[in-house]
């Protein structure tokens, strides 16, 4: 009897308790499921891994970045500064709850699964990545609420919640969905979807002698725009450069503290290494994302089309992209603008500092922009990029300073998405009435 809760103990501290080798069994035994080749098998495991644990060695560069940002904009605002060392964070929050996120997915993926296939909402959502960070947030405003929850518990509620939201999130920007590709085949799965519903609404304020985005030329020397790195490091090094000027300004202690502590390196050039250094954390984060579920995907969705005859695939954003590129600028445009205007007043009004992630802005803004063309032309898109910084912009506020404030605020930071601020109050409130 003892040897065998050694071995319990074993599996569950060494398994179940490390997620990225729960990720690597699990993708282990999809891939053995579909008959793979050993070389597949073993590659597919290791990928798994590697991308589970390059995630968390990214999140380390943007917090590191992130600890540099943010005292600066503090002292420009006259605020007190939130201290970021309090939180769990994003790597330490995956080693303690990476397991219960990782059996969510799955169990989430098998209640949209089984709703797809008992309901006429057929829709099989396949976006890995938004499935990975939606389960994060979701699991961080949980944990966040319920610091002692058990696994078992945490695990179970977050699966409902996920697999219910992958149902019906693609169900309900349909409507346009069909509009925007002129046929029913694919939809929309993303956590984009509450801003593309809003901007569609919004857009109908337009409709009347709308002129389309298309039907205006943008600007070769805008196409920029359409890389997200490179919007990324230069927004980040517009925004530390601006606070730079404006802490000299200052010229308070604190903003010769800040100031000095860059050493014989110059702020200027200081401040360019670590916008360049959050631009690279993102982009370290994603390239492990891609590994992550490049292997968890395939397989799902192998069992998703087996199971549910009939059923339409709930993609990524940039599937609507090429219906109305001008519009996806003309959305950026709108929420670039609003971004800085939202920095502005949240942080002079309520004492917090913003940071328009524009991984986020980019892709939501642009979806968001395609939903508003639809019903309003390019009078909808821009309105639609600028409903997009309203909700990310205040949803970061609320969910970072009260409902993910103890576990991972920093994901919230740079990878929260518009949905995710939209549902984290519900799912709080959520918590608070079932008492998880």
């Amino acid at each position: 009897m003892n040897g065998f809760v050694e071995i319990l103990r074993w599996v569950t501290i060494n398994i179940f308790g490390e997620a990225s080798i729960l990720i690597g069994m699990i993708v282990l035994l999809g891939l053995v499921l579909q008959g793979k080749p050993l070389a597949d098998i073993v590659s597919g495991t290791l990928k798994g891994i590697l991308g589970f644990l390059i995630i968390g060695a990214g999140a380390s560069i943007i917090v590191s970045a992130l600890l540099v940002f943010q005292p600066i904009w503090t002292e420009v605002f006259g605020l007190e500064q939130m201290t970021l060392s309090s939180m769990m964070g994003q790597a330490r929050f995956a080693e303690r709850f990476g397991s219960s996120i990782t059996v969510a997915i799955a169990a989430g993926f098998a209640i949209n699964l089984l709703l797809a296939r008992l309901t006429r909402f057929k829709y099989i959502y396949l976006t890995g990545h938004m499935m990975f960070w939606t389960a994060m947030v979701f699991g961080g405003v949980i944990v966040n609420q319920t610091p002692d929850i058990p696994a078992v518990t945490l695990t179970l509620v977050l699966s409902v919640i996920l697999g219910v939201y992958w149902t019906f999130q693609p169900a309900i920007v349909q409507p346009w969905m069909r509009r925007i590709t002129g046929n029913d085949n694919v939809a929309l799965g993303h956590t984009s979807a509450s801003v593309a519903l809003l901007g569609a609404l919004a857009g109908n304020l337009f409709a009347r002698n709308k002129i389309s985005a298309e039907d205006i030329r943008v600007p070769k020397n805008l196409g920029f725009l359409r890389d997200s790195n490179v919007v990324t490091a230069l927004t980040m090094t517009l925004l530390f450069f601006v606070g730079t000027l404006l802490l000299q300004a200052r010229a308070s202690d604190k903003a010769h503290e800040i100031l000095a502590s860059s050493g014989d390196l110059s702020f200027y050039i200081y401040a360019l290494k670590q916008s360049l250094l959050f631009t690279g954390g993102i982009a370290v984060v994603l390239l492990g994302v891609r590994m992550f579920i490049g292997e968890m995907v395939p397989a799902f969705n192998g069992i998703g089309t087996r199971l549910v005859p009939g059923a339409r695939p709930a993609l990524d954003c940039p599937i609507i992209f090429n219906f109305a590129p001008n519009a996806v600028v003309l959305g950026f445009v709108g929420a670039f603008v609003g971004s800085l205007l939202w920095l502005v007043v949240i942080g002079t009004t309520t004492g917090y500092v913003f940071i328009p992630s524009m991984i986020v802005i980019f892709f939501h803004a642009g979806t968001a922009g395609v939903f508003g063309n639809v019903t309003g032309g390019y009078k909808g898109a821009l309105l639609a990029g600028f409903i997009t910084a309203s909700v990310v912009a205040w949803g970061q506020y609320v969910c970072v300073s009260y409902l993910i404030s103890d576990t991972i605020p920093d994901t919230a930071l740079w990878a929260g998405d518009s949905d995710m601020f939209v549902l984290a109050p519900l799912i709080a409130a959520l918590g608070r009435l079932l008492g998880f």
